[in-house]
């Protein structure tokens, strides 16, 4: 694992060994790098802890290390990165009035001198290390009035190699030329020279504006927004220009370490370093060879110039496809990691891919709305584009027998497209598209029947609706649903996939934004099974189950998916677990799709705005093995307890669960006890409220029938009682997965309450007892009155468990002395609920 966010900037030393990045963020790291085997050799933690990294540069010997943090108040610092230390060899702050320092780099003469620059401001360092204070030299602010003319904005600068000026590149295509000035005999302050840097001339080298400035042996380099790399003097007499219509703005250039073999002349610098082979990147992702015998411009790479947010993997080679907004789309041999073929798609960018189940054709949705079927092998489109849809295209999916093709789209139109026969082909037709969410589309699946082997297909949105559509009965035009679920009360389903058959029963498999992960029966909808899913810092996006590895046992099943920034593998089935999963972070600035091998061997992540894709080897005997090192059994849920399984929450949850056989056997009965290691089902409620878990009535129905119903498949009998082990299963899964927050009660005030005179959210009383009473799970007058006096403190038994034989006469001005005229969130949990919720 290397930075936790992205990488901000990055150079490389001078013989290519080491490379040197840094990261802006919380937790920002400086990593070097060994480029010959790709291991990070030197982690420096807590350099710039406010806000990271915001330029680096490294010294002509590789020894130093020179870091500008991206902080309002920039501070620069000096390491040795071979020394085992945390700490800087110096440091000092800047100024905010110098701008924001964006580029450094270190003079290749004198590893203890460095420039950096702002847009506006240039600054000379001399660094030294010293037993007492070093003398504090402070640098001189340029201004309109440094300058005769328009200098523009400032890009790059370099220490010129007869060591005794700077140069610095402008958006104005000038060289500002800089050097001491003044009387400077020799100082015993080594900094004395640097101090007296000024600016000495202007020399406009060209119009357009120069992006990258190099001093290379005995010429300075220039590159541009044109595409063009300019050689010059020492003295900044212009020499030659290679320049190509097809390059666009340059970001960088690197020059070979030496010139070809059968190249004369060796006395002149010059024409040495005008003959040498360099390799130039754009800002537009294309990386050129550029051989300076024949003003050849070879294209080594051409990436995407947008964001990736498509990538899909043919079920049944090694190749993947990778879609970008800028219309690229191009195919890798992943096992080769060998580029194949690619196709520009003009004005539009790709937003989804998918490969048929046969893996003959790909079809791709585009940001127009558009929907093209192309050949996978060749690319060329296999019939005329669709466009049906009024918005980006979403997702999409082929059916399982590549009959039907299904895409969803922003405008939540959910379109079927059929393949039919017409004159002796097979072509693709619009059958009928229907808008059936009102929120975003979150998954598009297809499925099988598994009684007629047709295909399914379900579409779940945020609007909690999990919809199946008949296939059957759907006409030109007219696309028909068959059901509609809703399958969640409060929190937002995110993704969907169907779940391995590991049982008896079918099940769908849905993840939504509480890190909940939810079985489905696949006929009934009805929800048979809540689990915690992982909890990496951000809920799942998407899930995909891998392809079976384990040709001795089939049932063997992982699942794949990614977080809002990491990508993980989970073991099936799903049982609440923590030690079963794993992540790791890929796109520090977020994932946007996922795809899979079809041999299960490999993971692909897309990157969105970082443009990348990412190729993860899968490792499931490290999973396995993780997952044994947690624990058997009850292990691993007995450590989710405070205190685990010796602390005072667990023995408090052991008095609730017997408690709750006594209340069952009555409190007051005379009779001979009955010892059971299980509880009635209906005390399940009773005693996850005791344990702080307050669930609505519809999950305590979830609760109950995903008790009684966890046997009926197999046996065809329900289940009455549980045990203290599945109970605390039972608990761990369906509590909430980071405790109770006021918060969301304060979300429900912003929308319910109004502002009272002290600017607070507040609620009438009378408004929240109606509320209470017609809104949501309704509670009847009743009900409402007896949980007020208990909550209150008012009950006639002190709070006792029978309330049946509570009488609610005198509630009304109850609430009228204890709850105030105006309530707002914290009065509500603190002073009616006694919850003691953090904020």
């Amino acid at each position: 694992q290397g930075h936790t966010n992205v990488i901000s900037c990055l150079c490389v030393s001078e013989d290519r060994r080491w490379v040197a990045t840094g990261d802006r963020g919380p937790d920002a790291l400086i990593i070097v790098w060994d480029s010959y085997s790709g291991i990070p050799v030197r982690t420096i933690f807590e350099s710039h802890p406010e806000d990271g990294v915001g330029a680096i540069a490294i010294s002509r010997d590789a020894k130093y290390l020179a870091t500008i943090s991206a902080g309002a108040v920039q501070r620069v610092c000096v390491w040795k990165w071979t020394l085992a230390t945390e700490k800087p060899l110096c440091s000092t702050d800047l100024k905010p009035e110098f701008g924001y320092q964006d580029y450094v780099i270190f003079n290749p003469q004198n590893p203890h001198e460095f420039v950096s620059n702002s847009k506006t401001q240039v600054i000379f360092y001399t660094w030294v290390i010293r037993a007492s204070t070093q003398d504090k030299c402070p640098a001189s602010l340029l201004s309109l009035q440094t300058f005769k003319s328009v200098v523009g904005c400032f890009s790059q600068s370099v220490f010129h190699f007869n060591n005794s000026q700077a140069l610095t590149g402008t958006s104005a295509g000038k060289l500002v030329v800089w050097d001491a000035v003044g009387p400077h005999s020799p100082s015993k302050k080594p900094w004395a020279r640097l101090h007296s840097m000024k600016a000495v001339k202007v020399v406009p080298v060209q119009e357009e504006s120069i992006t990258v400035l190099v001093a290379f042996e005995s010429c300075v380099v220039t590159g541009d927004v044109k595409g063009r790399v300019k050689f010059y003097t020492g003295e900044l007499k212009f020499l030659t220009c290679y320049r190509h219509s097809k390059v666009g703005p340059i970001r960088s250039i690197s020059f070979s370490p030496a010139a070809p073999a059968n190249r004369s002349d060796s006395s002149n610098s010059v024409f040495l370093t005008l003959n040498r082979n360099f390799i130039l990147s754009t800002s537009d992702a294309t990386v050129f060879h550029v051989a300076t015998e024949k003003t050849n411009f070879e294209k080594l790479l051409e990436e995407a110039k947008g964001a990736v947010n498509a990538i899909a993997c043919h079920p049944r080679q090694a190749l993947l496809a990778v879609g970008s907004r800028c219309g690229l789309l191009k195919v890798w041999d992943y096992q080769q990691n060998k580029y194949l073929i690619s196709r520009i798609f003009v004005g539009t960018g790709i937003q989804c891919l998918s490969y048929d189940p046969e893996g003959y054709l790909l079809a791709a949705g585009f940001t127009d709305g558009s929907v093209y079927i192309l050949d996978a092998i060749s690319l060329l489109s296999s019939c005329k584009e669709f466009k049906f849809s009024r918005g980006p295209v979403t997702h999409m999916s082929f059916s399982h027998d590549s009959e039907y093709l299904a895409t969803a789209d922003e405008e939540y139109v959910v379109t079927v497209y059929k393949r039919v026969l017409q004159t002796g082909s097979r072509c693709w037709q619009h059958l009928a598209g229907l808008q059936s969410h009102y929120k975003p589309i979150r998954s598009l699946l297809f499925g099988v029947h598994l009684d007629s082997n047709k295909p399914r297909l379900l579409s779940l949105g945020e609007d909690r609706q999990l919809v199946e559509y008949d296939l059957n009965r759907s006409s030109k035009g007219c696309l028909v649903v068959l059901n509609r679920t809703r399958i969640e009360q409060f929190a937002v389903p995110l993704c969907l996939a169907w779940y391995p058959q590991l049982s008896t029963e079918s099940f769908i498999l849905t993840a939504n934004n509480c890190y909940k992960m939810k079985l489905y029966n696949t006929t009934t909808k009805i929800c048979r099974k809540t689990l915690l899913g992982p909890t990496y810092g951000s809920p799942l996006e998407k899930i995909q189950i891998l392809p079976a590895t384990n040709t001795a046992d089939p049932r063997i099943r992982h699942l794949v998916y990614i977080t809002k920034d990491k990508v993980g593998l989970q073991i099936l089935p799903i049982d609440g677990n923590p030690h079963k999963s794993s992540a790791f972070i890929c796109h520090p600035g977020g994932v946007s799709d996922l795809a899979s091998s079809y041999d299960g061997r490999y993971i692909f992540t897309a990157g969105g705005g970082d443009c990348t894709v990412m190729k993860w080897e899968v490792n499931l005997n490290a999973l396995d093995a993780a997952a044994s090192l947690g624990g058997e059994d009850l292990i691993p849920f007995y450590n989710q307890l405070d205190g685990g399984r010796e602390g005072e929450f667990f023995r408090e949850l052991e008095d609730y669960f017997y408690y709750a056989q006594l209340q069952s056997q009555g409190i007051d009965t005379m009779e001979t006890r009955q010892v059971s290691t299980h509880i009635p089902l209906e005390e399940i409620p009773s005693v996850m409220r005791a344990m702080g878990v307050y669930p609505s009535e519809k999950k305590i129905e979830d609760m109950i029938n995903e008790v009684k119903f966890s046997k009926y498949a197999d046996t065809g009998e329900q289940v009455t009682q549980i045990s203290l082990g599945d109970f605390l299963k039972l608990y761990i899964n369906h509590r909430p997965a980071f405790g109770l927050s006021i918060k969301k009660i304060q979300q429900a005030f912003q929308v319910l309450g109004y502002d009272n005179e002290n600017g607070d959210k507040v609620i009438d009383r009378g408004d929240l007892l109606l509320l209470l009473q017609c809104r949501g799970e309704r509670m009847t007058e009743d009900e409402l009155a007896r949980c007020l006096t208990t909550l209150l403190g008012k009950h006639p038994e002190g709070g006792g468990s029978e309330l049946d034989i509570y009488d609610s006469s005198g509630a009304a001005a109850l609430s009228e002395e204890e709850i105030p005229e105006e309530i707002t969130a914290e009065i509500f949990v603190a002073d009616i609920l006694g919850l003691p919720i953090a904020g």
